[in-house]
């Protein structure tokens, strides 16, 4: 069993949010629910992948596939009305996974 298999779904859905950039508040308001909430998905994340900072959990979905690491495990995207625009008006706010990354590693 990889580590990944050890992840809820909201984990998961976390993980990748993080991959692309949101910040903990960001990631309340897709997901309906409190930065708190965030914080022990993100706690129990990084428990399971024996990783301890943003930066290495986006690493780490990185090296899984990103986005596409989300769909292979069966889940659904996240719903289009979520109202998470971005800093800059677009979804995913980062071309490139080392610019994820370096946002994750900021915690913005």
């Amino acid at each position: 069993m990889q580590p990944r298999d050890r992840l809820t779904t909201k984990e998961i859905q976390v993980a990748t949010l993080v991959w692309q950039g949101l910040t903990n508040r960001d990631i309340a308001g897709v997901l309906g629910t409190s930065e708190q909430v965030v914080k022990n998905y993100l706690r129990t994340a990084f428990d399971k992948l024996g990783v301890w900072t943003r930066l290495e959990l986006a690493l780490y979905v990185a090296s899984q596939g990103g986005a596409s690491w989300h769909l292979e495990l069966g889940l659904s995207p996240l719903p289009p009305g979520s109202g998470w625009q971005g800093r800059h008006s677009e979804a995913v706010p980062f071309s490139d996974s080392k610019g994820k990354a370096a946002a994750a590693a900021r915690g913005t």
